[in-house]
């Protein structure tokens, strides 16, 4: 019974509550363990270990991507530049055209100091781009006009403009706009027009080593420049073929090519501008025949005075009634001195194309005319930093008639150039220098009703009004023209008669004045009008005789030093053209002869 008891005992152990907690125990330690492995949190370790292993594949299959973006978006050409050229008078610095294509609402916006003319080239290239047949850009357009504090003018930033959009877009490859320049106004179908003041920019775009584009209009201009890298175009598909490299642009026809054509552009098109060869002013002067010396009868101490003029570059004042022949004489000047030498001719094309004229082939003298309403601002400058009446007849005449009736300003403007041979224009934040190195050439007449000494007694004005309308030249002014010549009226025998056959023509007293040019560049380098004090003193030296004729002249009319100078230059030229190395005489006596003004102030 013990064992049995015992058995039963322990098989009452083994089955009480303590011996069932021990294996609930044990129970739940394998199913927590168990549990452990499933539970949730254990799920979301996984699930965390997982999710980063994913992501971070994710990042690493992601990170390749992001960086062709990243670089795909600065590879992405939608800022372009285009040089071009400002007008800044017979200056003309580099315009960078900066174009930018961005995001947003449709603009067109364009900085950098832009006048009306280049504000107004948006509608232009607008137009010219559809009609062309490319797409409009239809987000932002930024258009930037570097320098910014520079002025720009005109319409010759169309093409520029037109150029970078397309290039900024896409449609042109950003090397071909490096080395290369464009100029040209666009017309609504996209044809290239004229641009005026072109050739500065030309000349200092020689200087370069880019290539220049222009219209087809400026050949005049183009053929000029020697030694420069230019094509021509005539339409906006033209140039953006040529910079693909589906075209070949044009060359720049030679000078003798351009004389022989009777139009410029395309003659079909009536909206296009067609251009004579020779529409310029003096190009139509150079149509026309030379005035010749032969035509003016009488007056021969005035045909004198105009050889002496011609051959020193000497200013000449002539003095006489009405119809003695005072224009006609100072017609034929030009006549009478030599042509443009080639560097000269540039010089000259450069200030028309700077004041807006077309330069003419021609290589005859300008004779600027202006008429006796001008004002003074009109003679120094055409409005801005542009060349007036003075720089246009720079290395030519300039010819002012009834010379009391113009205005005081206008007179005394020509103090200073007539020195210094350079006008000096200044403007708020800008200056700019034009040569002003002219031969001048003016009338007028005795007094106010114009017959003062005639004969007939045709004159009433008074002593006092005739001293009025003579004040009102100035005596520094007469003090700086060389020769005061009076005219008197044509007899009648010189009017009615026969022409003398000894009567000289141009052609004739032209060579006289080619030789005596000759000599004075040969003996100082420069005309005789030109010399210094220093120089007038070296060259101009007189012999006792002659010095004691000039003495008394000085004392007896009481000339100034700087009149004294002039008769030295004035006899100077007078032995030149008789081929006598030292001045005589004679030399000095016509001098002091040609000072008539001096006479009567004396």
């Amino acid at each position: 019974m013990d064992v049995g008891t015992r058995k039963h005992v322990s098989h009452k152990d083994a089955s009480t509550p303590k011996d069932a907690s021990a294996h609930r125990d044990t129970g739940p330690r394998r199913v927590s363990a168990h549990k452990d492995a499933s539970t949730p949190k254990d799920a979301s370790s996984h699930k965390d270990v997982g999710t980063r292993k994913n992501l971070s594949t994710r990042k690493d299959a992601s990170t390749p991507k992001n960086v062709s973006t990243r670089k795909r978006v600065r590879t992405r050409k939608d800022v372009s530049t285009v040089f071009s050229r400002a007008p800044i008078g017979l200056h003309a610095p580099l315009v960078r055209v900066e174009v930018h294509l961005g995001s947003g609402l449709p603009a067109f916006a364009m900085v950098g100091l832009p006048e009306t003319v280049v504000r107004e080239s948006k509608e232009r290239v607008r137009s010219a781009l559809l009609n062309t047949g490319f797409e409009f850009p239809t987000g932002r357009i930024t258009v930037n006009l570097s320098p910014a504090d520079l002025p720009k003018e005109g319409g010759r930033f169309d093409l520029p403009i037109a150029v970078g959009i397309l290039a900024a877009g896409g449609k042109i490859p950003p090397a071909a706009l490096e080395h290369r320049e464009f100029y040209g106004e666009l017309s609504l179908e996209g044809e290239l027009r004229e641009t005026p003041k072109l050739l500065p920019a030309l000349i200092e775009g020689s200087r370069s080593t880019r290539e220049m584009i222009l219209p087809f209009a400026n050949a005049l201009e183009a053929s000029l420049v020697r030694h420069a890298k230019l094509k021509l175009a005539t339409h906006l598909r033209q140039v953006c073929d040529a910079l693909n490299g589906r075209a070949v642009l044009s060359e720049v026809p030679c000078p003798s090519d351009l004389a022989s054509v009777a139009y410029l552009g395309n003659s079909s098109d009536p909206t296009f501008p067609a251009y004579r060869a020779g529409s310029s002013e003096r190009s139509g002067l150079a149509d026309k025949p030379v005035p010749d010396m032969a035509e003016v009868r009488g007056q021969f101490a005035a045909k004198r005075a105009l050889e002496i003029a011609a051959a020193g570059e000497h200013g000449l004042l002539m003095v006489g009634p009405p119809g003695a022949g005072k224009t006609l004489l100072a017609q034929r000047l030009p006549g009478l001195l030599p042509p443009l030498s080639k560097s000269e001719a540039l010089e000259v094309a450069r200030l028309e194309s700077a004041a807006g004229r077309r330069p003419s082939l021609g290589d005859r003298r300008p004779f600027r005319n202006p008429q006796h309403t001008a004002t003074g601002a009109a003679l120094i400058s055409g409005g801005g930093l542009m060349p007036g009446e003075l720089s246009l007849a720079h290395l030519g005449v300039l010819f002012l008639d009834e010379l009391p009736e113009f205005s005081r300003d206008a007179i005394e403007a020509l103090r200073e150039p007539l020195e210094s041979g350079v006008v000096t224009l200044v403007r708020v934040k800008r200056s700019c220098e034009f040569p002003a190195r002219f031969q001048l050439v003016a009338a007028m007449n005795p007094c106010p009703c114009g017959y003062a000494g005639d004969p007939s007694g045709r004159c009433h004005c008074t002593a006092e009004q005739v001293a009025r309308y003579r004040h009102r030249i100035s005596g520094p002014l007469i003090d700086r023209i060389d020769m005061h010549v009076e005219l008197m009226a044509l007899p009648v025998e010189h009017l009615l008669g026969n022409v003398p056959a000894e009567t000289e023509n141009s052609a004739t007293v032209a060579l006289r004045v080619v030789a005596a040019r000759q000599v004075q560049l040969q003996r100082q380098g420069r005309l005789n009008s030109r010399l210094t004090h220093s120089e007038v003193t070296r060259f101009c030296g007189l012999e006792r005789e002659s010095r004691v004729l000039l003495g008394t002249a000085i004392s007896q009319l009481g000339l100034s030093a700087r009149a004294c100078h002039r008769i030295l230059k004035l006899a100077r030229t007078c032995a030149d053209l008789a081929g006598e190395p030292k001045i005589r005489r004679i030399d000095v006596a016509e001098a002091v002869k040609l000072r008539a003004l001096d006479k009567l102030t004396g």
